[in-house]
């Protein structure tokens, strides 16, 4: 059975901003990579979270813009496809989204 990996988009605004909040953890511990994973489920779409995490031997890391970002076995069909980006307008913050399973914003 052929395994595809796990595709995720992130704008380089997103991926500096996790730099910036991982620099002063990866100085406490060097393992620490960032954590895609699905908050909860509700209807036809999902709520998804960042954290900083070490590597699990299940996990599969999904590099983009440069950083290694973990997603769990459980996580993976909901993930697949996740945009990752951090906007300035109209509110600043992250903003996640998988337009694939048709999540294309909060509610």
């Amino acid at each position: 059975m052929l395994t595809l990996a796990t595709t995720i988009e992130m704008n380089s605004l997103a991926a500096k901003k996790i730099r910036e909040a991982m620099e002063p953890e990866l100085a406490k511990d060097p393992s620490l990579k960032c954590r895609v994973y699905v908050d909860h489920v509700h209807g036809d779409h999902a709520h998804y979270g960042l954290a900083f995490d070490t590597q699990k031997p299940e996990d599969e890391i999904v590099t983009v813009q440069g950083l290694d970002l973990l997603v769990g076995p459980d996580n993976k069909d909901m993930v697949d496809g996740l945009s990752i980006k951090f906007l300035l307008y109209p509110q600043e913050g992250f903003k996640i989204t998988n337009p694939s399973k048709n999540n294309h914003g909060d509610h």
